[in-house]
Protein backbone atom coordinates (compact mmCIF):
# COMPACT_ATOMS: atom_id res chain seq x y z
CA UNK A 1 0.00 0.00 0.00
CA UNK A 2 1.61 3.35 -0.97
CA UNK A 3 1.41 6.47 1.16
CA UNK A 4 -1.31 8.22 -1.51
CA UNK A 5 -3.74 5.21 -0.93
CA UNK A 6 -2.77 4.79 2.43
CA UNK A 7 -3.95 8.66 2.73
CA UNK A 8 -6.60 8.07 0.28
CA UNK A 9 -8.25 5.68 2.43
CA UNK A 10 -7.98 7.24 5.35
CA UNK A 11 -9.74 10.52 4.21
CA UNK A 12 -12.68 8.15 2.87
CA UNK A 13 -12.87 7.05 6.49
CA UNK A 14 -13.03 10.23 7.76
CA UNK A 15 -15.90 11.43 5.10
CA UNK A 16 -17.61 8.66 6.40
CA UNK A 17 -17.26 8.70 10.00
CA UNK A 18 -17.79 12.59 9.91
CA UNK A 19 -21.30 11.54 8.19
CA UNK A 20 -22.18 9.09 10.53
CA UNK A 21 -21.13 12.10 13.37
CA UNK A 22 -23.72 14.40 11.83
CA UNK A 23 -26.24 11.71 11.94
CA UNK A 24 -25.78 10.69 15.58
CA UNK A 25 -26.57 13.97 16.26
CA UNK A 26 -30.07 13.82 15.04
CA UNK A 27 -30.06 10.24 16.19
CA UNK A 28 -29.70 11.89 20.02
CA UNK A 29 -33.22 13.94 19.60
CA UNK A 30 -35.18 10.64 19.24
CA UNK A 31 -33.27 8.53 21.82
CA UNK A 32 -32.09 6.10 19.05
CA UNK A 33 -28.48 5.07 19.65
CA UNK A 34 -25.49 7.32 17.88
CA UNK A 35 -23.51 4.30 17.58
CA UNK A 36 -25.91 3.04 15.00
CA UNK A 37 -25.53 6.57 12.95
CA UNK A 38 -22.15 4.58 11.89
CA UNK A 39 -24.23 1.27 10.73
CA UNK A 40 -26.81 3.16 8.36
CA UNK A 41 -23.68 5.58 7.27
CA UNK A 42 -21.70 2.31 6.13
CA UNK A 43 -25.38 0.60 4.66
CA UNK A 44 -25.53 3.88 2.60
CA UNK A 45 -21.79 3.99 1.50
CA UNK A 46 -22.26 0.13 -0.01
CA UNK A 47 -24.96 1.18 -2.21
CA UNK A 48 -23.02 3.48 -3.87
CA UNK A 49 -19.55 1.82 -3.70
CA UNK A 50 -19.92 -1.55 -2.55
CA UNK A 51 -18.21 -3.40 -0.01
CA UNK A 52 -14.40 -3.02 -0.34
CA UNK A 53 -12.43 -5.50 -1.39
CA UNK A 54 -10.75 -7.06 2.03
CA UNK A 55 -7.42 -6.65 0.21
CA UNK A 56 -7.67 -2.99 -0.93
CA UNK A 57 -6.53 0.01 1.19
CA UNK A 58 -9.88 1.13 2.64
CA UNK A 59 -11.09 -2.77 2.55
CA UNK A 60 -7.83 -3.86 4.39
CA UNK A 61 -7.94 -0.99 6.84
CA UNK A 62 -11.83 -0.61 8.04
CA UNK A 63 -11.37 -4.43 8.37
CA UNK A 64 -8.86 -4.56 10.41
CA UNK A 65 -10.23 -1.46 12.89
CA UNK A 66 -13.78 -3.09 12.75
CA UNK A 67 -12.24 -5.91 14.43
CA UNK A 68 -10.45 -4.22 16.89
CA UNK A 69 -13.81 -2.39 17.55
CA UNK A 70 -15.46 -5.67 17.97
CA UNK A 71 -12.99 -6.40 20.72
CA UNK A 72 -12.43 -3.33 22.87
CA UNK A 73 -16.69 -3.04 22.65
CA UNK A 74 -16.72 -6.59 24.24
CA UNK A 75 -13.82 -6.02 26.66
CA UNK A 76 -16.12 -3.03 28.19
CA UNK A 77 -19.09 -5.02 28.20
CA UNK A 78 -17.24 -7.99 29.91
CA UNK A 79 -16.44 -5.46 32.61
CA UNK A 80 -20.25 -4.77 33.51
CA UNK A 81 -21.04 -8.65 33.51
CA UNK A 82 -21.56 -9.80 37.02
CA UNK A 83 -20.76 -13.20 37.27
CA UNK A 84 -22.59 -13.71 40.36
CA UNK A 85 -25.90 -12.54 38.81
CA UNK A 86 -25.49 -14.43 35.80
CA UNK A 87 -24.71 -17.93 37.42
CA UNK A 88 -28.24 -17.39 39.45
CA UNK A 89 -29.22 -17.16 35.67
CA UNK A 90 -27.61 -20.65 34.35
CA UNK A 91 -30.57 -22.46 34.12
CA UNK A 92 -32.71 -19.91 32.40
CA UNK A 93 -30.35 -19.18 29.94
CA UNK A 94 -29.39 -22.86 28.95
CA UNK A 95 -33.15 -23.58 28.38
CA UNK A 96 -33.00 -20.33 25.79
CA UNK A 97 -30.25 -21.57 24.20
CA UNK A 98 -31.70 -24.51 23.16
CA UNK A 99 -35.33 -23.00 22.33
CA UNK A 100 -33.99 -20.20 20.25
CA UNK A 101 -31.41 -22.39 18.30
CA UNK A 102 -34.30 -25.29 17.78
CA UNK A 103 -37.33 -23.46 16.53
CA UNK A 104 -35.43 -21.11 13.71
CA UNK A 105 -33.65 -24.57 12.64
CA UNK A 106 -36.84 -26.37 12.81
CA UNK A 107 -38.45 -23.81 10.66
CA UNK A 108 -35.20 -23.04 8.28
CA UNK A 109 -35.33 -26.85 7.56
CA UNK A 110 -39.13 -26.64 6.67
CA UNK A 111 -39.09 -23.52 4.66
CA UNK A 112 -36.23 -25.14 2.30
CA UNK A 113 -37.90 -28.73 2.45
CA UNK A 114 -40.87 -26.93 0.99
CA UNK A 115 -39.45 -25.49 -1.75
CA UNK A 116 -38.89 -28.98 -3.02
CA UNK A 117 -34.17 -29.02 -1.52
CA UNK A 118 -33.09 -31.67 -0.35
CA UNK A 119 -33.01 -32.52 2.89
CA UNK A 120 -29.04 -32.55 3.76
CA UNK A 121 -28.96 -29.27 2.24
CA UNK A 122 -32.14 -28.19 3.83
CA UNK A 123 -30.07 -29.28 7.11
CA UNK A 124 -27.15 -27.19 6.49
CA UNK A 125 -29.82 -23.95 5.70
CA UNK A 126 -31.63 -24.61 8.47
CA UNK A 127 -28.58 -24.53 10.81
CA UNK A 128 -27.70 -21.26 9.33
CA UNK A 129 -30.64 -19.51 10.91
CA UNK A 130 -29.60 -20.48 14.24
CA UNK A 131 -26.37 -18.11 15.37
CA UNK A 132 -26.90 -14.55 16.93
CA UNK A 133 -24.46 -11.65 16.81
CA UNK A 134 -24.70 -10.28 20.14
CA UNK A 135 -21.87 -8.21 19.19
CA UNK A 136 -24.55 -5.87 16.91
CA UNK A 137 -26.33 -5.38 20.08
CA UNK A 138 -24.51 -5.81 23.31
CA UNK A 139 -23.23 -2.28 22.72
CA UNK A 140 -27.04 -0.99 22.75
CA UNK A 141 -27.72 -2.54 25.59
CA UNK A 142 -24.79 -0.78 27.27
CA UNK A 143 -25.92 2.48 26.00
CA UNK A 144 -29.31 2.37 27.93
CA UNK A 145 -27.31 0.82 31.31
CA UNK A 146 -28.73 -2.70 30.63
CA UNK A 147 -26.05 -5.48 30.38
CA UNK A 148 -26.99 -6.61 33.93
CA UNK A 149 -30.95 -6.73 33.76
CA UNK A 150 -32.30 -10.06 32.94
CA UNK A 151 -32.77 -8.78 28.97
CA UNK A 152 -29.22 -7.90 29.12
CA UNK A 153 -28.29 -11.53 30.67
CA UNK A 154 -30.36 -13.33 28.79
CA UNK A 155 -28.78 -12.15 25.55
CA UNK A 156 -25.08 -12.10 26.58
CA UNK A 157 -25.53 -15.71 28.27
CA UNK A 158 -27.04 -17.41 25.23
CA UNK A 159 -24.96 -15.16 22.73
CA UNK A 160 -21.45 -16.87 23.88
CA UNK A 161 -23.28 -20.45 24.55
CA UNK A 162 -24.87 -19.43 20.64
CA UNK A 163 -21.02 -19.14 19.38
CA UNK A 164 -19.75 -22.75 20.27
CA UNK A 165 -22.72 -23.69 18.22
CA UNK A 166 -21.39 -21.64 15.26
CA UNK A 167 -18.39 -22.52 15.55
CA UNK A 168 -19.57 -26.66 15.42
CA UNK A 169 -21.75 -25.19 12.18
CA UNK A 170 -18.56 -24.18 10.30
CA UNK A 171 -16.60 -27.44 11.29
CA UNK A 172 -19.62 -29.61 10.70
CA UNK A 173 -19.58 -27.53 6.92
CA UNK A 174 -16.38 -27.58 6.10
CA UNK A 175 -16.02 -31.26 6.90
CA UNK A 176 -18.57 -32.20 4.93
CA UNK A 177 -17.96 -30.26 2.03
CA UNK A 178 -14.25 -31.35 2.11
CA UNK A 179 -15.28 -35.01 2.01
CA UNK A 180 -17.63 -34.65 -0.38
CA UNK A 181 -15.00 -33.00 -2.40
CA UNK A 182 -13.04 -35.75 -1.79
CA UNK A 183 -15.55 -38.60 -3.09
CA UNK A 184 -15.56 -40.16 0.17
CA UNK A 185 -18.55 -40.04 2.36
CA UNK A 186 -18.20 -42.31 4.69
CA UNK A 187 -14.98 -40.99 7.11
CA UNK A 188 -17.77 -38.34 7.73
CA UNK A 189 -18.73 -38.44 11.01
CA UNK A 190 -15.48 -39.92 12.50
CA UNK A 191 -13.62 -36.48 10.72
CA UNK A 192 -16.63 -34.09 12.32
CA UNK A 193 -15.72 -35.84 15.83
CA UNK A 194 -12.25 -35.28 15.19
CA UNK A 195 -12.35 -31.53 14.76
CA UNK A 196 -15.15 -30.92 17.26
CA UNK A 197 -12.72 -32.73 19.51
CA UNK A 198 -9.88 -29.90 18.51
CA UNK A 199 -12.53 -27.41 19.50
CA UNK A 200 -13.51 -28.57 22.85
CA UNK A 201 -9.18 -29.72 23.57
CA UNK A 202 -8.45 -25.81 22.88
CA UNK A 203 -11.70 -24.27 24.52
CA UNK A 204 -10.19 -26.22 28.03
CA UNK A 205 -6.52 -25.01 27.26
CA UNK A 206 -8.56 -21.02 26.70
CA UNK A 207 -10.29 -21.47 30.07
CA UNK A 208 -7.03 -22.65 32.19
CA UNK A 209 -5.31 -19.74 30.67
CA UNK A 210 -8.51 -17.23 31.26
CA UNK A 211 -8.43 -18.78 34.96
CA UNK A 212 -4.70 -18.39 35.27
CA UNK A 213 -4.77 -15.17 34.27
CA UNK A 214 -7.91 -14.45 36.83
CA UNK A 215 -6.54 -16.18 39.45
CA UNK A 216 -2.33 -15.67 39.19
CA UNK A 217 -1.24 -13.38 36.44
CA UNK A 218 -2.97 -10.33 36.64
CA UNK A 219 -2.78 -9.70 40.14
CA UNK A 220 0.49 -10.47 39.76
CA UNK A 221 1.18 -8.10 36.94
CA UNK A 222 -0.91 -5.41 38.14
CA UNK A 223 1.27 -5.00 41.69
CA UNK A 224 3.84 -3.78 38.86
CA UNK A 225 1.62 -1.00 37.98
CA UNK A 226 1.83 1.09 41.71
CA UNK A 227 -2.10 1.65 40.51
CA UNK A 228 -1.23 3.98 37.32
CA UNK A 229 -3.83 4.53 34.97
CA UNK A 230 -1.80 4.35 31.77
CA UNK A 231 -0.10 1.41 32.83
CA UNK A 232 -3.38 -0.61 34.21
CA UNK A 233 -4.02 0.18 30.38
CA UNK A 234 -1.88 -1.24 28.93
CA UNK A 235 -2.17 -4.27 30.93
CA UNK A 236 -5.33 -4.38 30.12
CA UNK A 237 -4.67 -4.13 26.43
CA UNK A 238 -2.05 -7.15 27.08
CA UNK A 239 -4.78 -8.94 28.17
CA UNK A 240 -7.23 -8.20 25.22
CA UNK A 241 -4.80 -9.54 22.97
CA UNK A 242 -3.73 -12.00 24.50
CA UNK A 243 -6.65 -13.72 25.53
CA UNK A 244 -8.75 -12.51 22.31
CA UNK A 245 -5.65 -14.11 20.00
CA UNK A 246 -5.89 -17.90 21.97
CA UNK A 247 -9.65 -17.87 21.62
CA UNK A 248 -9.71 -16.86 18.14
CA UNK A 249 -6.80 -19.68 17.40
CA UNK A 250 -8.59 -22.51 19.11
CA UNK A 251 -11.63 -21.94 17.67
CA UNK A 252 -14.04 -19.92 20.11
CA UNK A 253 -13.43 -16.39 18.37
CA UNK A 254 -12.78 -12.89 19.28
CA UNK A 255 -16.38 -12.39 20.60
CA UNK A 256 -15.81 -14.94 23.43
CA UNK A 257 -12.03 -14.30 23.67
CA UNK A 258 -12.98 -10.43 24.27
CA UNK A 259 -15.97 -10.68 26.28
CA UNK A 260 -13.98 -13.10 29.10
CA UNK A 261 -11.06 -10.99 28.81
CA UNK A 262 -13.06 -8.20 30.40
CA UNK A 263 -14.69 -10.39 32.58
CA UNK A 264 -11.26 -11.39 34.10
CA UNK A 265 -10.08 -8.32 34.22
CA UNK A 266 -13.28 -6.93 36.19
CA UNK A 267 -11.18 -7.44 39.85
CA UNK A 268 -7.75 -5.68 38.43
CA UNK A 269 -9.77 -2.42 37.02
CA UNK A 270 -12.81 -2.83 39.00
CA UNK A 271 -13.11 -0.14 41.95
CA UNK A 272 -13.88 3.35 43.36
CA UNK A 273 -10.31 3.92 43.63
CA UNK A 274 -9.97 7.05 40.96
CA UNK A 275 -6.81 5.02 39.00
CA UNK A 276 -9.46 1.91 38.47
CA UNK A 277 -12.04 4.72 37.50
CA UNK A 278 -9.98 6.31 34.95
CA UNK A 279 -9.08 3.19 33.32
CA UNK A 280 -12.80 1.98 32.84
CA UNK A 281 -13.45 5.90 31.76
CA UNK A 282 -10.38 5.16 28.77
CA UNK A 283 -11.71 1.75 28.07
CA UNK A 284 -15.54 3.47 27.57
CA UNK A 285 -13.96 6.10 25.21
CA UNK A 286 -12.32 4.18 23.45
CA UNK A 287 -14.95 1.96 22.64
CA UNK A 288 -17.44 4.52 21.75
CA UNK A 289 -15.63 7.58 20.50
CA UNK A 290 -13.19 5.54 18.60
CA UNK A 291 -13.74 1.60 17.73
CA UNK A 292 -17.68 1.09 18.15
CA UNK A 293 -18.18 3.48 15.27
CA UNK A 294 -15.97 2.29 13.49
CA UNK A 295 -17.31 -1.50 14.05
CA UNK A 296 -20.48 -0.51 13.32
CA UNK A 297 -19.15 1.14 10.18
CA UNK A 298 -17.59 -2.02 8.68
CA UNK A 299 -20.21 -3.92 9.80
CA UNK A 300 -23.12 -1.28 7.66
CA UNK A 301 -20.70 -1.80 4.48
CA UNK A 302 -20.83 -5.48 4.27
CA UNK A 303 -25.01 -5.36 4.15
CA UNK A 304 -25.49 -6.50 0.80
CA UNK A 305 -29.72 -6.27 0.37
CA UNK A 306 -29.38 -6.95 -3.44
CA UNK A 307 -30.90 -10.86 -3.10
CA UNK A 308 -34.47 -8.97 -2.24
CA UNK A 309 -34.66 -8.00 -5.49
CA UNK A 310 -33.06 -10.77 -7.42
CA UNK A 311 -34.97 -13.30 -5.31
CA UNK A 312 -37.31 -11.55 -2.59
CA UNK A 313 -39.36 -14.52 -1.53
CA UNK A 314 -36.65 -17.05 -0.68
CA UNK A 315 -34.82 -14.13 0.96
CA UNK A 316 -38.22 -12.88 2.72
CA UNK A 317 -38.71 -16.54 3.75
CA UNK A 318 -35.10 -17.25 5.01
CA UNK A 319 -35.22 -13.97 7.03
CA UNK A 320 -39.10 -15.11 8.49
CA UNK A 321 -37.25 -18.45 9.64
CA UNK A 322 -35.01 -16.82 11.94
CA UNK A 323 -36.64 -13.63 12.87
CA UNK A 324 -39.66 -15.40 13.74
CA UNK A 325 -37.99 -18.78 14.90
CA UNK A 326 -36.39 -16.91 17.61
CA UNK A 327 -39.17 -14.95 18.98
CA UNK A 328 -41.10 -17.61 19.31
CA UNK A 329 -38.11 -19.76 21.15
CA UNK A 330 -37.97 -16.55 23.55
CA UNK A 331 -41.77 -16.17 23.66
CA UNK A 332 -41.53 -20.27 25.02
CA UNK A 333 -39.94 -19.16 27.96
CA UNK A 334 -42.85 -17.45 29.37
CA UNK A 335 -44.99 -20.22 29.98
CA UNK A 336 -42.19 -21.98 31.71
CA UNK A 337 -42.34 -18.91 34.09
CA UNK A 338 -38.74 -18.16 33.23
CA UNK A 339 -39.39 -14.64 31.41
CA UNK A 340 -42.26 -11.64 31.35
CA UNK A 341 -43.32 -11.22 27.84
CA UNK A 342 -42.15 -8.16 27.74
CA UNK A 343 -38.78 -9.66 28.56
CA UNK A 344 -38.97 -12.45 26.48
CA UNK A 345 -40.33 -9.75 23.30
CA UNK A 346 -37.28 -7.89 23.95
CA UNK A 347 -34.82 -10.93 24.10
CA UNK A 348 -36.42 -12.24 21.11
CA UNK A 349 -35.46 -9.49 18.99
CA UNK A 350 -32.21 -8.73 20.37
CA UNK A 351 -31.00 -12.19 19.70
CA UNK A 352 -32.09 -11.95 16.09
CA UNK A 353 -28.91 -9.67 15.43
CA UNK A 354 -26.96 -11.83 12.46
CA UNK A 355 -23.12 -11.00 11.10
CA UNK A 356 -20.88 -13.31 9.61
CA UNK A 357 -21.22 -16.94 10.61
CA UNK A 358 -24.12 -17.55 8.15
CA UNK A 359 -22.11 -15.54 5.16
CA UNK A 360 -19.33 -17.45 5.84
CA UNK A 361 -21.58 -21.04 5.23
CA UNK A 362 -23.33 -19.74 2.46
CA UNK A 363 -19.87 -18.79 0.97
CA UNK A 364 -18.44 -22.14 1.93
CA UNK A 365 -21.31 -24.03 0.30
CA UNK A 366 -21.42 -21.92 -2.71
CA UNK A 367 -17.53 -21.78 -3.35
CA UNK A 368 -17.97 -26.20 -3.23
CA UNK A 369 -20.48 -25.45 -6.04
CA UNK A 370 -23.22 -27.27 -3.33
CA UNK A 371 -25.87 -23.79 -3.70
CA UNK A 372 -26.59 -21.96 -6.32
CA UNK A 373 -26.18 -18.17 -6.86
CA UNK A 374 -29.86 -17.67 -6.39
CA UNK A 375 -29.44 -19.07 -2.86
CA UNK A 376 -26.53 -17.56 -2.09
CA UNK A 377 -27.75 -13.69 -2.61
CA UNK A 378 -30.60 -14.98 -0.68
CA UNK A 379 -29.11 -16.08 2.51
CA UNK A 380 -26.65 -12.42 2.47
CA UNK A 381 -30.01 -10.31 1.95
CA UNK A 382 -31.95 -12.19 4.73
CA UNK A 383 -28.59 -11.34 7.03
CA UNK A 384 -28.46 -7.68 5.08
CA UNK A 385 -32.17 -7.45 6.43
CA UNK A 386 -31.65 -8.62 9.85
CA UNK A 387 -28.78 -6.09 10.22
CA UNK A 388 -30.86 -3.19 9.31
CA UNK A 389 -34.23 -3.69 11.14
CA UNK A 390 -32.58 -5.44 14.07
CA UNK A 391 -30.96 -2.76 15.94
CA UNK A 392 -33.20 0.05 15.76
CA UNK A 393 -36.17 -2.25 16.40
CA UNK A 394 -34.26 -3.25 19.58
CA UNK A 395 -32.84 -0.24 20.68
CA UNK A 396 -37.05 1.00 20.48
CA UNK A 397 -38.28 -1.59 22.51
CA UNK A 398 -35.15 -0.78 24.90
CA UNK A 399 -36.22 2.67 25.00
CA UNK A 400 -40.28 2.01 25.65
CA UNK A 401 -40.00 -0.84 28.03
CA UNK A 402 -36.44 0.09 29.86
CA UNK A 403 -37.87 1.01 33.07
CA UNK A 404 -40.13 -2.08 32.94
CA UNK A 405 -37.07 -4.30 32.32
CA UNK A 406 -34.33 -3.33 34.61
CA UNK A 407 -34.81 -4.22 37.99
CA UNK A 408 -36.30 -8.03 36.81
CA UNK A 409 -34.61 -10.52 38.81
CA UNK A 410 -37.95 -13.10 39.66
CA UNK A 411 -40.72 -13.68 37.15
CA UNK A 412 -44.09 -12.50 38.46
CA UNK A 413 -45.46 -12.77 34.93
Amino acid sequence: MSEVEFGKALAEIALLLGIGFALGTAFDRVRVPRILAALFVGMGAHLLIGNPDPSSPLGSILGLLGQLGVLWLLLLIGLEIDLDEMSRMGGDIVLLTVLNTVVPFLLGFGFMVSLGYGVFLSFFIGMTRMPTAEAVVVPILDEFDMVNTRVGRFIVGAGVLDDVIEVVLVVVTSVWIGTAAAGDQGPISATIEHDISDVLIGGAAFAAAAYAAYRWVLPFLASWTHGKPRELLLLSSVALFALGGLAQLVGLGLVVGALITGVVLRPTVDGDQPERSAVRNAIDLGAYGFFGPLFFLWVGLSVDLSGMLEAPWLAIGLFSAAFFGKLIGAWLMVPFGRATKKEALATGVGLNARLTTEIIVAQLLLTAGIINDQLFTALVAASGLSTLLVPPLFAVMLDRWGPSLRPARTVTG
